[in-house]
């Protein structure tokens, strides 16, 4: 089990990498990146998603719900590139970045993503063997919370705090939005484990 889970997580990793090409290829690059080049860029990005997996399940060892927030932060990252990159393709194949024609296609990404994020999380990251039922709708219900507390904790950080210390405004917003994503993250963590696919008797963090 321990050599398939490798290499579903080798898989997700390639996959990351594979997905990250069509935005890397539609965006106006630093110039750091550029000198990496595209190829190397995706690598580079897989192998850090797997490297974060392969180090969450040895800290699994020692406290096992680390097994499952490494198979979640994995699909995590590949539902995040997914999104993107259907986005990207989606731009270039219509023109639309901006009005109503992108908002359309953000949510053809988006629904592309999340639906993703359901198979992958309910087979792989925590096992949920029955078949698809009303697990589906809570999935989309606590997904959508999770969107709400990714805009709303970004939201209070950027524009009730505001920036400290003097830090430009720009790098502000970008710590909103880090901050906005790992309160989305913990919640769907949390809601996926303890709502939508918690086994039947199953209790604590395991």
């Amino acid at each position: 089990m321990k050599g398939k889970n490798f290499w579903i997580a080798t898989t997700a990793s390639a996959l990351v990498g594979i997905l990250t090409i069509p935005t890397i290829n539609n965006l106006p690059l630093p110039g750091v990146f550029v000198s990496l080049g595209t190829y190397k860029v995706a690598v580079i990005l897989g192998a850090v998603t797997l490297l974060g997996y392969l180090v969450a399940e040895f800290l699994s060892r020692f406290i096992p719900v680390f097994r499952q927030i490494g198979r979640f932060a994995a699909i995590g990252v590949l539902n995040t590139v997914l999104d993107f990159a259907v986005l990207n393709i989606l731009i270039n194949l219509t023109g639309y970045n901006s009005g109503i024609g992108f908002a359309v296609i953000k949510g053809l990404s988006f629904a592309v993503a999340v639906t993703n994020s359901y198979y992958w999380n309910k087979y792989w990251a925590f096992e949920f063997k029955q078949k698809v039922g009303k697990e589906f709708l809570q999935f989309l219900v606590v997904s959508a919370v999770g969107l709400g507390l990714n805009i709303g904790a970004a939201s209070l950080v950027v524009n009730v705090i505001g920036p400290l210390g003097g830090i430009d405004p720009t790098v502000w917003a970008n710590l909103g939005a880090l901050a906005g994503t790992f309160a989305g993250l913990a919640w769907n963590f949390l809601g996926y484990k303890f709502i939508v696919f918690k086994p039947k008797g199953s209790k604590g963090l395991t």
